[in-house]
């Protein structure tokens, strides 16, 4: 009877140091597939924010560029000048 009972005893703890190692092995999985969840989320902040910030750049840009070619126009219907003089051009042909 006693060598029976070590027996089952000694399964028992077998069985229960295996379960633990198995149970470490999954927890260790798991924390594993939250650091790579966790770096490609990450990731993806990251591209977005770039993209936000290159938008905003290239808004500004725009703006900038914008301006000047309204102001370049309401110049060029202020002064009513032509680009070239037709006069010039006509007399060195002459």
């Amino acid at each position: 009877m006693r060598k029976g009972m070590l027996t089952v005893l000694g399964s028992f703890f077998a069985l229960q140091f295996y379960f633990v190692r198995e149970l470490l092995a999954a927890e260790l999985l798991f924390g594993l597939s939250c650091i790579v969840l966790l770096v490609l989320s990450s990731l993806a902040y990251l591209i977005g924010s770039a993209g936000e910030r290159g938008l905003g750049l290239a808004e500004s840009a725009v703006r900038v560029i914008r301006d000047s070619a309204r102001r370049g126009f309401s110049n060029l219907e202020i002064n009513r000048k032509p680009f070239r003089l037709e006069e010039k051009i006509g007399s060195c042909d002459k």
